[in-house]
């Protein structure tokens, strides 16, 4: 079993599925409601403890009941959750509101993610009491706890393998894409002053590459080798957090000594059966430990 960390972003979503989306100030009835927690490095230590890693979350939360909530689903599904919000302190954690086109389902995702509050850097000590890691996933939120795990993974002898949830640019990205021995991008993602996502990302260090097309072949390059991978066609009845997926699944592969190209092709596996399953939860029983 490896142990995988996933590093950033926690959030409440509040789910709500529709047969239509709302016009301007116009009120709609929801077929289905879920609360899960949410936010892309939860997601992600979800799925990998459903795979059978063991998930480790450093992520803000503090101890309101909005906090409360999201800290229940994580724990109940199997991730050791690690809190570097000062206990007391008035942590703001973000709800996502999230809307799911019954038809199509396709997600709409309204959240303030992390820009509520700033995340302090967790302790030294906090993180050296943490099973060592065989991969790490960072998000790219909370700037102050990635770096800090950063400079903690140069302390260790063999340093893990890092992998950068890299959906959107950050500028974060700036700092962590030199570190990142597998940058995991999705098509959409730019560089400043690059067009292509896997160019720029290499182009700032990154060691191997993933580059995500939704329903289309998976790209991957690790410097020596390049090829694709197919995914898996089903009917998509819920994309919320399926980009997650892929990464929780990815890292969990990687953990466990699989090349990059087998792992990329389980993450396929995993993130078709989360969008061919209705709700933020329900599809991890159709996922193979």
């Amino acid at each position: 079993m490896g142990v995988c960390w996933f590093v950033g972003l926690t959030t409440l979503d509040v789910v709500h599925r529709s047969p239509v989306r709302p016009g301007r100030n116009e009120k709609v009835t929801a077929t289905r409601q879920d609360v899960a927690a949410g936010g892309p490095a939860a997601n992600a230590a979800v799925t990998a403890a459903a795979l059978g890693a063991r998930s480790v979350l450093v992520t803000a939360l503090g101890s309101g009941p909005v906090a409360t909530a999201a800290r229940a689903d994580l724990e109940a599904h199997g991730v050791e959750v690690h809190d570097v919000v000062t206990p007391g302190e008035d942590f703001p954690l973000a709800v996502s509101a999230v809307l799911v086109d019954d038809a199509t389902g396709e997600r709409s995702v309204v959240s303030a993610d992390a820009a509520l509050a700033s995340a302090r850097a967790p302790s030294p000590v906090l993180l050296a009491g943490l099973p060592t890691p065989d991969v790490v996933l960072l998000d790219g939120h909370h700037p102050a706890v990635a770096r800090s795990v950063v400079e903690h993974l140069d302390t260790l002898a063999p340093r893990p393998r890092v992998v950068l949830d890299a959906g959107r640019w950050r500028p974060l990205f700036a700092d962590l894409l030199p570190v990142a021995d597998v940058a995991a991008l999705s098509a959409a993602f730019t560089v400043p002053g690059h067009d292509d996502p896997a160019a720029g990302a290499r182009a700032l260090g990154a060691r191997a590459v993933v580059v995500t097309h939704g329903p289309d072949p998976v790209e991957w390059s690790d410097g020596e080798a390049s090829g694709t991978v197919d995914v898996p066609r089903v009917d998509a009845r819920d994309t919320l957090g399926a980009g997650d997926a892929f990464h929780g699944a990815l890292a969990a592969a990687l953990a466990r000594g699989e090349a990059l190209s087998a792992a990329c092709t389980e993450a396929a596996r995993v993130a078709s059966t989360r969008v061919a399953r209705v709700g933020p939860r329900s599809w991890l029983a159709e996922v193979d430990a």
